[in-house]
Parts: C-alpha cells; structure tokens; sequence
C-alpha cells in the first residue's frame, strides 16, 4: 500500500528545453531582397522570386521547364539554342575564350617552365 497521497508525487522530470530557431531569410540571386515561401523559386540550387527568374538575353519570365542554365547563367530555350547554334561551342558562343585557346596559353606557359 502506498502511503503518499497524489500530492506528493515525485515532480516529473522534463527533457532538455527545446528552444525555436527562426528559420534562415533566403535572398533572392538576383535582386539580392528577402524571397517568402510563396514566391520561392530554386533553379540550379540557386533560390530565386519567381518574378526574378529570366533569361539573361531577353529577359524573358523563365519556369522549371523552360530554362537552359550554363556557368550559372538562365537563358529560355529558344535563346540557348541560338546563342550556340550561332557559333556551334558553349565557350564563343557566350562570349568565351574557345578551349583551344586556353589550351595553347597553358602549353605555352608549359614550354617556357621546361
């Protein structure tokens, strides 16, 4: 028989205290402004104002289905496939030094360490 009454119950023990931590404000990649839950965009592991997600060349509004990104870069389609059509590489024809060019100066450098 337990003598204690209900008043002298052993108080229970509570878990370490849980303390909220106010989530993290996303910026947006391309104003650089606070992006809310609602017109969040990611595009490339990059976050963005679904309004802010346009093509570098026209800036058209892009969506998840109608982007080619290059280098970081969004273009919609129809400009991706120009841009590289027009020279037929990814490098000259976004206004790159051509690989082969790269190459040449480093076996240049190559040479002169030799």
């Amino acid at each position: 028989m337990d003598t204690r009454s209900s008043s002298e119950e052993k108080p229970v023990q509570r878990s370490k205290s849980f303390s909220f931590k106010a989530p993290q404000k996303e910026v947006c990649s391309s104003c650089e402004k606070t992006v809310y839950p609602m017109e969040r965009l990611v595009a490339n592991n990059q976050v963005f104002h679904s309004s802010c997600f346009c093509c570098k060349h026209c800036n058209t509004k892009l969506s998840l289905g109608s982007f080619a990104a290059l280098q970081g870069e969004f273009y919609c389609k129809p400009h991706f496939q120009q841009l590289f059509k027009s020279k037929g590489n990814y490098d000259e024809g976004f206004g790159r030094k051509q690989h082969k060019e790269l190459w040449a100066s480093k076996e240049a450098a190559d040479t002169k360490t030799a």
